[in-house]
């Protein structure tokens, strides 16, 4: 895999960051690849933008891979950090890529003011439901029911809905994919470029190692049908919505 990827993206990958960490079947590759293929869309490099992440799977995907500059920051402080690299050079452009483990449960805070502010950058939340770094604990994201390594019987505690939570914080540019639907994630990155305010993209991904072990054999992973479109949503019946999670471009141009 990694000599495809470095044949496909050689102005975009590190060759000295392979072989890769990420696991066999992880979605963070898929977002990885996907925001390479915005850039080109945009006629952008990597090395126009400032990627920030904080610590965890999703972490990794800009810090070792992007040949750019990349901040890897502390535990939940990525968006602090790029709030300054931000403020310091306001000519420069951010994204921030990191987990919903980092972002929105140790970060929370950051993210909610950081939509109210309007601060200008990008956030792409890559969410697998479960913290996959640190062994497989229970997030803010867990859906109910899921099985963790601190939720044996299934979390009974309701998760966020980050998109939801951003747009009544203030934030203008709110979108939700999951990584298979590719070619829309890759429009949608490609918009949040060329916003000029504070903009959040929630990246369904898949964790085969923490959380898609743990509840497969519950019928409780990741696929394809466990997604509607807002279109679709709208059309659908309170039955039809039950365990669905709704995908689209809930605010912005």
């Amino acid at each position: 895999m990694s000599e495809r990827l470095l044949q496909k993206y050689p102005d975009e990958l590190r060759p000295e960051a392979f072989p890769t960490t990420f696991c066999p079947g992880c979605g963070h590759v898929v977002l990885m690849t996907t925001v390479f293929d915005a850039f080109r869309q945009e006629g952008l490099r990597l090395r126009d933008v400032v990627f920030v992440s904080g610590i965890g799977c999703a972490s990794w995907i800009p810090s070792p891979h992007f040949k750019a500059d990349t901040l890897h920051t502390t535990h939940g402080r990525a968006i602090a950090f790029a709030t300054g690299v931000k403020y310091a050079n306001p000519d420069l452009k951010v994204m921030v890529i990191s987990g919903d483990g980092d972002l929105a449960s140790i970060g929370g805070n950051h993210l909610i003011h950081a939509a109210r502010r309007d601060v200008p950058m990008i956030v792409i939340c890559a969410n697998n439901f479960i913290y996959g770094m640190t062994g497989g604990q229970v997030a803010s994201t867990t859906p109910l029911g899921h099985i963790t390594a601190t939720t044996p019987i299934g979390n009974e505690e309701r998760p966020f809905d980050l998109c939801k939570l951003v747009q009544a914080a203030g934030a203008r540019f709110v979108a939700r994919w999951y990584v298979g639907h590719r070619k829309e994630l890759m429009h949608t990155i490609a918009r949040s470029l060329e916003h000029d305010g504070f903009a959040f993209i929630e990246v369904i991904s898949i964790c085969p190692t923490a959380h898609e072990r743990r509840n497969k054999k519950h019928g409780m992973g990741i696929s394809k049908d466990m997604f509607l479109t807002i279109e679709q949503a709208e059309k659908a019946s309170a039955d039809q919505l039950q365990g669905k999670i709704v995908c689209g471009q809930f605010a912005g141009d």
